[in-house]
C-alpha cells in the first residue's frame, strides 16, 4: 500500500488548543502552537544538545559514521512525523515526544543506566524514563519563573508512558515495574497534575514509541554492517529482511555494496511504517475513538505492527541481540565504561564538593537526597566529558577499545 502524503486531521488526535495546560501559566505563543512550543523548547534544553556526544551503542570516538543519541532520536523524530502524517494526527506532538524521549540516557548508554542503577540500589534505583522526567521537570534551569521546560501535560503523559502505561487501575505496578515498583526518583509531583498512569499515552505517544522501535531495528542493522559485527549474508534468513534485499538484487544486480545497505534500511524502514499506518487504521476502525481520551482508554494500544511485523520485529531484536548488543567487542568496551561510571559515582558520593558548584551545593547531607543529586549530575554527562572527569579524579582511565 501507500501511504498517503498527508490526511485530515482525526477525531482522537490530541489538539493543542485543548491541552490540559503546564503546570506554570503562561500566556499563548502568537505564533506557534502548545505543542510546537514544546518541541522547540525540548530542541534549545541544554540535556538535549549534550545527546550529541552519548553513545548508542557505539562509543563516539570509535567512528563518525554511527549513531549516537543525537541522531538517533532525529531519526525517530523524523518517522513519528511520517506517521502522525499518514494517521491524521498531531505531528508537533509526536515529534516532541521523539525528540525528548532519550534526554534521561546517562553516558554510554546501557552500560551508564546499568551502572547507575546498581549504585542506587538502596536510595531507589535509576530509570531512563523516570530521569528523562526528571530532565524536563527539574534538572533544566532556563527560565526565571520555574524549573524544567514547563511542557505541556499531553508532553509528560507521552514521555513517562513510553513504554505504556506504569500500573493498573488497582494501582499495581505492571510490566518491567512490577518486580521492582515504580521508580522512586519519579518526579510526579514536579510534573504537575495527574498523569494518569493506568491508562495509555495518546496516539501521538504511541506514533513517537513505534518510531523508536522501527528507528533502532534498521539503523542498529545498518550500524553492525558498518561495524563488520556481521555480514549482509547473515541477514538472508530473517524474515522481511531477507526478502527485501533478495528483491534489490534481483533489481539491482551489480549494486555496490554501501547502495545495497543504503536501499535496504531505507525499504525497510518504509515498509515498518505502512505496516503502522495500516494496522493501526484497523484497530482505530474497530475501536472507533471519538478523542484522544478515548484512545487512552481503549485498553490496548492502537498504534502499532501487524502480527505478522511483530514477528519480524521479534526477529531482527533476536538476530542482534547476541551479535550486536551482547558482541564481545561491544560488551568489552560496555564493561569498561560501567566501571568508570561506577567510579565517578563513588568519588562525588564522597566528595560532593568536587561537583560544579551548582551540583555540589544542592547535595545536601541527606544520604538518599545526595545519592539522587549526584547521579543526576552524572547522568548529564556526554561520553567524553565522563572520560575526562574519570582521568582529572583517578589515576588511570581505561581505554574504551
Amino acid at each position: 500500500m501507500a501511504v498517503e502524503a498527508a490526511r485530515a486531521r482525526a477525531p482522537f488526535a490530541s489538539d493543542p488548543a485543548l491541552s490540559r495546560g503546564r503546570r506554570y501559566a503562561e500566556p499563548p505563543s502568537g505564533t506557534r502552537s502548545a505543542y510546537r512550543r514544546d518541541c522547540d523548547r525540548i530542541i534549545h534544553a541544554a540535556a538535549f544538545r549534550r545527546l550529541t556526544y552519548k553513545t548508542q551503542v557505539f562509543v563516539f570516538h570509535e567512528g563518525d559514521h554511527y549513531r549516537t543519541r543525537l541522531t538517533h532520536t532525529l531519526e525517530v523524530a523524523q518517522i513519528a512525523r511520517s506517521l502522525a502524517r499518514s494517521l491524521g494526527l498531531d505531528e508537533d506532538l509526536a515529534e516532541a515526544l521523539a525528540l525528548a524521549h532519550d534526554l534521561g540516557h546517562p553516558p554510554f548508554g546501557h552500560a551508564g543506566e546499568r551502572a547507575l542503577d546498581e549504585c542506587l540500589a538502596g536510595h531507589g534505583g535509576f530509570d531512563h524514563n523516570a530521569q528523562t522526567l526528571r530532565v524536563v521537570t527539574l534538572i533544566e534551569r532556563r527560565y526565571p519563573q520555574f524549573d524544567g521546560l514547563n511542557l505541556t501535560w499531553e508532553t509528560l503523559e507521552g514521555l513517562i508512558k513510553h513504554n505504556g502505561p506504569l500500573i493498573d487501575r488497582d494501582q499495581r505496578p505492571v510490566g518491567k515495574y512490577r518486580a521492582r515498583g515504580l521508580p522512586a526518583a519519579l518526579p510526579l509531583e514536579a510534573a504537575g497534575g495527574d498523569l494518569v498512569l493506568w491508562s495509555h499515552a495518546g496516539a501521538e505517544a504511541q506514533a513517537a514509541a513505534i518510531a523508536d522501535d522501527i528507528a533502532y531495528n534498521a539503523h542498529d542493522i545498518d550500524d553492525g554492517l558498518r561495524a563488520e559485527l556481521f555480514s549482509l549474508a547473515d541477514l538472508g534468513g530473517l524474515p522481511a529482511v531477507g526478502e527485501t534485499l533478495a528483491d534489490i538484487r534481483a533489481q539491482f544486480p551489480n549494486l555496490d555494496p554501501a547502495r545495497l545497505v543504503h536501499e535496504l534500511i531505507r525499504r525497510l524502514i518504509g515498509r515498518m511504517i505502512e505496516d503502522v499506518v495500516a494496522e493501526s487504521d484497523r484497530r482505530f476502525a474497530a475501536a472507533a475513538p471519538r478523542s484522544a481520551d478515548d484512545v487512552r482508554l481503549a485498553g490496548r494500544a492502537l498504534v502499532g505492527f501487524s502480527p505478522a511485523m511483530q514477528e519480524v520485529d521479534g526477529a531482527i531484536k533476536e538476530f542482534l541481540f547476541p551479535r550486536m548488543y551482547r558482541h564481545p567487542r561491544v560488551m568489552r568496551i560496555m564493561e569498561r565504561a560501567q566501571g568508570i561510571v561506577a567510579d565517578l559515582f563513588r568519588h562525588f558520593a564522597a566528595n560532593p564538593a568536587d561537583m560544579p558548584a551548582e551540583w555540589a551545593h544542592e547535595a545536601g547531607a541527606d544520604p538518599d537526597a545526595r545519592a539522587r543529586r549526584v547521579a543526576d549530575f552524572i547522568a548529564g554527562m556526554t561520553d567524553r566529558y565522563a572520560l575526562m572527569e574519570h582521568a582529572r579524579h583517578f589515576d588511570s582511565t581505561a581505554e574504551l577499545v
